[in-house]
C-alpha cells in the first residue's frame, strides 16, 4: 500500500485499496489510483461528465438517452433528442446543463441523462 496516498476529497490518511479502487472510511470517496493524480490537478474546475464518462463542455452537442417527464407539466423530452449548444452551469440541485429544446423550451437537464454526440 501506497504510505502517502491520501483522499482527495478530505485529506484522510486512512485509506484502504478494495479491488482496482481507493476508499477513504472518513467521508466515503472512492477512486482509482491512476485518477488520483487527475483529480488533484482538476481540483478547482467542476467536471461534467455524461452517461458514458465522456467530458462534457459549454457548445456540444448531446442526446438524451431516455424518456424525462418534465416537471410541471404533461410533456415528456424523448430518449434520443438531440440538444445542441448546450451550456454547463452549477447546478446545487444536479442539474448541471442549461439548454433549449425544440418544442419544450429552456431547461435544465443532469449530465447523466445524456451522452456526448
Amino acid at each position: 500500500m501506497d504510505k502517502d496516498l491520501k483522499c482527495p476529497k478530505c485529506g484522510c490518511e486512512h485509506v484502504y485499496q478494495d479491488g482496482s479502487l481507493w476508499v477513504c472510511p472518513e467521508c466515503a470517496h472512492e477512486w482509482a489510483q491512476h485518477a488520483a493524480a487527475t483529480d488533484s490537478a482538476a481540483e478547482g474546475a467542476d467536471v461534467v461528465r455524461d452517461a458514458n464518462g465522456n467530458l462534457l463542455g459549454d457548445g456540444d452537442t448531446v442526446t438524451v438517452v431516455k424518456d424525462l417527464k418534465v416537471k410541471g407539466s404533461s410533456l415528456v423530452v424523448k430518449g434520443g433528442t438531440k440538444v445542441k449548444n448546450i451550456r454547463l452551469v452549477d447546478g446545487t440541485d444536479g442539474h448541471n446543463i442549461a439548454c433549449k429544446i425544440d418544442g419544450i423550451g429552456a431547461m435544465n437537464l443532469k449530465s447523466e441523462f445524456v451522452k456526448k454526440s
